[in-house]
């Protein structure tokens, strides 16, 4: 494995373009250091569900041909990656985590993983997901056949869930980037605990043609990368309308904002309330940082029940999609023992109850897209504490917080936010910024997401320059 090309694959992707068309290393050379990391230290951290070196070596030669040739697609072109194996591949295993599935292998690629390799980037690997996407209830990190989804930044504590591999595998600096699904927090929880940026795009933006589905109405696919920049070039190479997926064919062109400045920004109030010490000091810091380059309002989300509401049309979705697998008795199966029973009660589900759930969403939309009609983003801390032990349960992780609800509010109305790394709490462990915007906003909460990297950056540049130490705090880059 070249030392070069393993070191290229932890930079931004434009600086592992600019190398590969130097000819100061190539796509099969990114390829092979990749794989390389992932079976090693990607293995240790349980990111990944399979290697793909027969397909990587074929797309990565291709690139390197085309990119020869002077055919250039684009800033993914020659760029490997990894994709959360809820993703079908051609020829590879697609498990969703869940052991009854370890085996199988479907003949078909998702539209995700059509739509990269158009833009020519390289598949290395499926990388591990919490079983079913967590959908059964999972309550512990050991709750995937790959075993418990190991942090990149201390192996003893929890990836996240359920894109734990896409996680630890970017942060880790095995892969420039990776795909996830989120329904509820599953691409910004592990974006956040790892360190790393996530985003979760407005529904229907992306198709899910060949992805698992876990709730029709809420699933939605994004990128996990090292900056804001980053994953917008992984968007726009995904995203699109798709006949095949009804959902996409109001898609509309991500709209591209340069910005730098004059954004308006709403701060969730009480998002402090009942967050770490760490988490809290990191969030009033960015505030402070946002209101540089931006103005900043104070605001609370309309008073509706984001939580009850998005937990039912989950519950029922999920258990249909999953109702024949359950009355076979294959959820016996599982490895987290409380996922072997998990959606039985959602089987039971009253409709009265999926239908007044799917009403309050409609309220909610509107009376959410109204709140947010003055501002480009919304504000919260994206989780409320630090990644957890791997010997802890979870089920209090994010009990008593305002970020639960954000989360459950946008996932639940479909709006897109990314997470950004904005520091550290305890152990040196990372914490996370998240900006909402509103419904199809999804090119300006990544320019808001960039002018704050750039204005972290600025500022960590001038306390190192300084010589300055407060708070502790560093920026997680990947």
């Amino acid at each position: 494995m070249s030392r070069a090309a393993a070191e290229a694959l932890t930079l931004p992707l434009a600086e592992i373009g600019r190398l590969l068309r130097a000819g100061e290393t190539s796509p099969p050379a990114l390829a092979e250091a990749a794989l390389a990391g992932l079976a090693t230290a990607g293995r240790a951290l349980n990111a990944v569900a399979a290697l793909l070196p027969e397909r990587a070596a074929a797309e990565a030669g291709r690139a390197e041909a085309e990119l020869r040739a002077g055919i250039d697609r684009g800033p993914l072109h020659g760029i490997p990656y990894g994709a959360k194996d809820l993703f079908a591949a051609r020829g590879a295993p697609t498990t969703w985590g869940a052991a009854p599935f370890k085996d199988r292998v479907l003949d078909a690629d998702a539209a995700v993983v059509e739509a990269l390799a158009a833009a020519g980037a390289v598949l290395v690997a499926k990388l591990a997901t919490v079983e079913l996407a967590g959908g059964f209830g999972y309550n512990h990190p050991d709750a995937a056949w790959t075993g418990p989804g190991r942090n990149a930044r201390d192996p003893e504590r929890w990836a996240g869930g359920s894109s734990s591999g896409s996680g630890s595998a970017v942060a880790a600096g095995l892969v420039p980037f990776a795909l996830g699904s989120e329904t509820w927090g599953s691409i910004t929880n592990p974006a956040c605990l790892n360190g790393v940026v996530g985003f979760r795009p407005t529904y229907g933006l992306v198709s899910r043609r060949g992805a698992m589905a876990l709730s029709w109405t809420m699933d939605k696919i994004g990128p996990l990368a090292r900056t804001a920049d980053d994953c917008r070039s992984v968007l726009v190479a995904i995203a699109g309308a798709d006949p095949e997926d009804p959902t996409t064919l109001l898609a509309r062109p991500i709209q591209p904002d340069e910005r730098r400045s004059g954004f308006r920004f709403a701060v969730l109030r009480g998002a402090t309330e009942g967050v770490e010490l760490e988490v809290a000091t990191n969030f009033r810091a960015s505030v402070d940082l946002l209101s540089a380059f931006g103005d900043i309002e104070e605001i609370d989300l309309p008073d509706l029940p984001y939580d009850e509401a998005a937990a039912v049309v989950i519950q029922a979705e999920a258990a249909a999609a999953f109702e024949e697998f359950i009355a076979s008795g294959a959820a016996r199966r599982l490895t987290a023992p409380e996922d072997r029973y998990g959606l039985l009660d959602g089987l039971t589900l009253p409709a009265v109850d999926y239908l007044r759930a799917l009403r309050v969403r409609r309220v909610a939309g509107r009376a959410l897209d109204a709140t947010l009609v003055p501002f480009d983003a919304v504000v919260a801390p994206t989780q409320p504490k630090v990644a957890p032990p791997l010997a802890e349960q979870f089920d209090s992780f994010a009990e008593g917080s305002e970020t639960r609800s954000l989360g459950a509010a946008g996932n639940l109305c479909g709006l897109p936010a990314a997470t950004v790394p904005n520091g550290a709490g305890r152990l040196g462990l990372p914490t996370g910024l998240e900006l909402m915007g509103r419904a199809g906003s999804d090119g300006t909460v990544l320019a808001a997401a960039a002018a704050f990297e750039r204005a972290l950056a600025d500022r960590d540049g001038a306390e190192r320059g300084g010589g300055s130490s407060q708070g502790g705090r560093r920026h997680e880059s990947g």
